[in-house]
Parts: C-alpha cells; sequence; structure tokens
C-alpha cells in the first residue's frame, strides 16, 4: 500500500467516523427535543417516551430542522399548546449543545 493509498483509508475512516458522530448527535437531539415537546404536550412515562423514540426513530428523524419544527408545531396546534416557532428553535439549539456534550461531538 502505497503513503498515498494509506492516507486515503485515513480520510475515508476519519469521514466515517465524523458521520457516524454525527448522526448521533441529531439522534440524541432529536430525542431530547422531543421528550421536551412531550412534556409541553401534557405526556409522560411511556408516552413521551414514545413521542421522543418517533421523532428520532420514523421518517420524521430524516427531516431537516424546519420540518423538525414544523411536526412539533402542528402537534402544540392540535392540542392547542400556547407556544411559539421561536421558542421551539430556542429549544432545538439547546439540545443540540446537550447532545453534542453527551455524545462526543463538537
Amino acid at each position: 500500500m502505497t503513503t498515498f493509498d494509506q492516507r486515503e483509508h485515513a480520510f475515508e475512516q476519519k469521514f466515517a467516523q465524523d458521520e457516524e458522530v454525527r448522526f448521533k448527535v441529531h439522534a440524541a437531539r432529536n430525542h431530547m427535543l422531543g421528550l421536551w415537546a412531550a412534556g409541553k404536550l401534557g405526556l409522560s412515562g411511556a408516552a413521551a417516551e414514545a413521542y421522543a423514540t418517533n421523532l428520532t426513530q420514523s421518517d420524521v428523524a430524516r427531516f431537516q430542522d424546519d420540518q423538525l419544527v414544523r411536526k412539533i408545531m402542528d402537534d402544540f396546534k392540535a392540542k392547542n399548546v400556547p407556544a411559539s416557532e421561536a421558542e421551539v428553535r430556542r429549544e432545538l439549539e439547546r439540545v443540540l449543545v446537550a447532545a453534542k456534550r453527551r455524545i462526543g461531538g463538537h
């Protein structure tokens, strides 16, 4: 294996590792946001965990941030939960920082 091949392999490994960390941070962020939203929706225990898990594991998990916020806002609206989009976005940012700390991402 040449030095170039070794460097290429190292870059590929680093990229794969970075992608794995990014995925884990994203999943943790969605889960924490889901627990926060579940609390606002009056859910607790298993129901809150199920709501958060849905945001982490379903098609919702592939949503862009705007779609995730819209999903939560729609759920809030359906249950007459008084919350602004700005509040949801602030919480999204707060839990992102917490998820990065938990997972060890940058």
